[in-house]
């Protein structure tokens, strides 16, 4: 199947700008309606934010795609581009305080290595067209595995912010104290990786195997180019969980506020 006939399978035209919406639409009114929310935010109103701000990003994007590819330090740049906005983003899902920073330190420790590897390995290219979607792909890995452990590690200390005290009467280390109340929780991000990995093929054909396949590709092919893309993610991922738990026991990352004592 060519790319021009794998095309016409999503037309962009008014119908699909009204499919959108409707879907917007729905997904906002049944988070209101269900009132989902944490301390933070309405999720209803987040949804129609996060709707509209992917169109205009992606639009921009579509736009200069074309350019950056053409040019390696416009490359790079959109690369440290993608890696600024997760850290940014993992950090203030995690925390309001200044610590949020730190965030970047278990992005990158988790995308970085595997993309290094990858390129001197020379099973990924130094180009654009190769290089912009696996990079976004393990990037957006980390993001998500940092925000799920963090989160995760920093409520369950505050719930649990009596055990951590016992803990250290009995003669843990603060760090000691924090890291057995923290790693169960904060390894729960790994499961959603996991799963895809276990149910792909049987419950889901991932973003990857079908472009790869609508691209013209032999179904093998496909295949073995979505194993690397999910082997690849669960190495991100748990090296993205370690390092957050580990800023989380040391109590580098927090959410107390400045000059609090940590949880």
């Amino acid at each position: 199947m060519s790319l021009s006939a794998s095309s016409s399978l999503l037309p962009v035209d008014r119908t699909l700008a009204v499919v959108l919406v409707v879907l917007l639409i729905a997904a906002a009114g049944v988070a209101a309606y269900a009132r989902l929310a944490d301390e933070n935010e309405r999720y209803s109103r987040s949804i129609v934010y996060a709707g509209v701000r992917a169109a205009v990003q992606l639009a921009v994007v579509s736009t200069l795609i074309g350019w950056v590819v053409k040019h390696q330090a416009a490359l790079l740049a959109f690369v440290a581009l993608m890696y600024g906005v997760a850290s940014w983003t993992a950090g203030r899902r995690i925390t309001k305080n200044a610590t949020w920073r730190w965030a970047a330190v278990p992005v990158g420790a988790g995308a970085l290595p595997v993309v290094v590897l990858l390129l001197l390995t020379g099973l990924l290219p130094l180009n654009g067209i190769a290089l912009i979607p696996v990079a976004g792909i393990l990037i957006g890995g980390g993001l998500t595995a940092t925000v799920l452990g963090g989160r995760r590690a920093l409520e369950e200390l505050s719930l649990r912010a009596g055990e951590v005290e016992a803990a250290m009467a009995l003669g843990f280390t603060d760090r000691e104290a924090r890291m057995e109340i923290a790693r169960p929780a904060a390894s729960g991000a790994l499961v959603p990786g996991l799963d895809q990995t276990r149910t792909v093929g049987l419950v889901t054909l991932p973003g990857a195997f079908v472009g790869v396949l609508l691209g013209g590709a032999s179904p093998v092919t496909a295949g073995a180019v979505q194993l690397f893309v999910l082997i690849a993610l669960l190495a991100v991922q748990a090296l993205s969980v370690a390092v957050t738990l580990e800023l989380v026991a040391r109590g580098v990352i927090t959410r107390a506020v400045p000059g609090a004592a940590v949880p």
